[in-house]
């Protein structure tokens, strides 16, 4: 986390100089009572006489106040400069990781670090830093103050003072494995939580509502457990704290006290130590209580930086423009992809998809198809080998510029709680009126949202709650049909529906690929009828290639697709085979 504090750099010096400004005011504001008290009491002088003091005084007063006022408002900018830094940071560190990477990692533990652990960093630059720098300040300031007047009480206010960092080292070194289990109890009961909910339909419908609500109370009684025993270790720390600084004050004015009383010191050096005897020892105290703000901003940074460790995945672009944006062709040269856990997705894979064509991948759950989506979209960097747009390497190219491009419709399409209009061009505050009319007409809703009041400004939950499994597809498509890209990429765009849904989806995706680049990952012989050629993959490597009817005419689909023959596939006569 040092390594933000350049984002805030500023304010956070300007919250340290008024930290600084505080403690001179505090002996500045000691010296004028003590001053005023000795002068009217002890030598009878009129009040009048000390005007100049007394106006110094409350000066002093409304200053101190300022400059503790300066000291927090500064330190929450510089926090709020370092958690938006931070957030960004972490934000384009999940870019990295990349869809494939955050596959296989718990929603709810992941929110929980970018929610929970950023917010656990504003008490670090708030608190902790500010009141690390006065806790050492203002006690040197003090001694030097103090030393000129009262040898003997500086004496020990060095002695006992570090009593005080001393113990709270000690506290600190088991506050620390606290925090850090209960950050892992809050990650894994967001992450219970998030399960429950969004599985709530399979839970009820397997009668498991029941177990399920017993773990996340569980989860959350440890989590209280572990909370408790933090404070319990706070309020023992600051206990331990205030014994000995209230012990010191009290052996300091005990001191002064007997030598007052035997005459052996005036008294306004003595009520000025006595005065500044709290000030010294109030910075120990404070640092101690902010001392938990950094063990919990350590237990936070725990998740982040595993978060930071996650390997980026993703394929991060360049600079270059996309050449001739309208029309795009795609080419695998000796494409392999290998996981970080050893897993080989594609090896040696070479393809070319022309502009304009469309190519359907098929195979076994495994085989590759998804990898090649995958690497197609940038949300994964090839191991070796390269993927090419427009002849063009993907790696050296804007990838936002070639998103813009491309139309997905994934195997589960993620629809958002909001309207219609939202869904299908996510994104946009004010969508295009006509488009989104004609992306509905071509996607086949016409129907469902004429009957829908409010038509495409009628409310849809998440994940597309209150649409049939098919409509929430063709939703998906016509958001395809509103981008208007060159690039289409299906994922299995008709797993999951019934037949007629199924048809109804897939007359809507062969209109939208007239006249487009396709790439499809099919798994029934409907999604490839209109495909101008099929690779088969087994195993990461492409086993088969060539038109449908050439490849069925060999048996090469065979296993490989569900559902009827279409009668259209038939070989015409004198084809090229084309099967490797």
């Amino acid at each position: 986390m040092s390594g933000f504090r350049g984002t805030a750099r500023a304010d956070l010096g300007r919250s340290l100089a008024a930290s600084a400004a505080t403690g001179l005011l505090v002996i500045a504001q000691a010296f004028l009572v003590a001053r005023i008290i000795d002068a009217v009491l002890f030598r009878h002088e009129a009040l009048s006489a000390h005007a100049f003091e007394l106006t110094a005084l409350v000066g002093a007063i409304l200053l101190r106040f300022g400059a503790v006022w300066a000291s927090e408002h500064f330190g929450f900018a510089a926090a709020a400069k370092v958690m938006r830094a931070l957030r960004t940071r972490l934000l384009d560190r999940v870019e990295a990781i990349g869809p494939v990477g955050l596959a296989e990692a718990r929603t709810g533990e992941l929110v929980a670090a970018l929610a929970e652990g950023v917010r656990a960093v504003e008490p670090y630059y708030s608190r902790y830093i500010p009141a690390s720098v006065l806790a050492v300040m203002l006690p040197v300031a003090v001694l030097v103050a103090v030393f000129p007047f009262d040898w003997v009480s500086g004496l020990i206010l060095l002695a006992t003072a570090p009593f005080i960092p001393v113990f709270m080292i000690l506290i600190g070194k088991g506050t620390e494995a606290l925090n850090q289990k209960q950050w892992r109890r809050l990650a894994r009961m967001s992450g219970h939580l998030l399960d429950a909910v969004q599985g709530l339909a399979t839970l009820k419908a397997f009668n498991a509502a029941g177990r399920m609500v017993a773990e996340v109370a569980a989860v959350a009684d440890d989590y209280r457990r572990d909370t408790m025993g933090v404070l319990r270790v706070a309020f023992l720390s600051s206990a331990v704290l205030e014994f000995f600084a209230t012990v010191s004050i009290a052996l300091i004015a005990i001191f002064i006290g007997f030598r007052l009383l035997w005459g052996e010191m005036a008294f306004f050096p003595g009520l000025f130590v006595l005065l500044l005897a709290p000030e010294f020892y109030a910075p120990l105290r404070a640092m101690g209580t902010a001392y938990h703000a950094r063990m919990e901003a350590i237990g936070a940074a725990e998740r982040l930086v595993a978060l930071e460790e996650m390997p980026a995945l993703a394929e991060s672009g360049g600079t270059a423009p996309l050449p001739v944006p309208d029309a795009i062709s795609i080419r695998f040269e000796d494409v392999r992809l290998a996981f970080p856990d050893g897993r080989v997705a594609l090896d040696g894979v070479s393809f070319t998809i022309g502009a304009g064509e469309t190519v359907a991948l098929v195979g076994p759950s495994g085989a590759g198809k998804s990898s090649i989506l995958s690497l197609a979209l940038g949300f994964v960097r090839p191991t070796s080998g390269r993927v090419l747009v427009n002849g063009v390497p993907l790696s050296e190219l804007d990838l936002a510029d070639v998103r813009r491009r491309i139309a997905y419709v994934p195997q589960r399409p993620r629809l958002f709680a909001g309207t219609l209009a939202a869904n299908i061009a996510p994104g946009e505050a004010a969508p295009d009126a006509a488009r989104l009319a004609r992306a509905v007409a071509d996607a086949g809703l016409s129907d469902v949202v004429a009957g829908l009041s409010g038509g495409v400004a009628a409310d849809v939950g998440e994940g597309g709650a209150g649409l049939s499994g098919g409509q929430a597809h063709r939703l998906a498509v016509a958001r395809a049909f509103y981008r208007a890209a060159p690039f289409v990429v299906l994922d299995e765009p008709t797993a999951h529906l019934d037949r007629k849904s199924e048809a109804e989806v897939q007359a809507a995706l062969s209109r939208l690929l007239v006249g487009r680049t396709g790439l499809v990952a099919a798994h029934r012989m409907a999604s490839v009828a209109g495909a101008d050629r099929i690779i088969v993959l087994a195993r990461g490597r492409i086993v088969a290639e060539g038109t449908p009817a050439d490849l069925l005419r060999h048996g090469r689909l065979d296993g490989w697709l569900d559902g009827d023959l279409v009668p259209d596939l038939a070989p015409a006569p004198g084809s090229a085979e084309a099967v490797r």
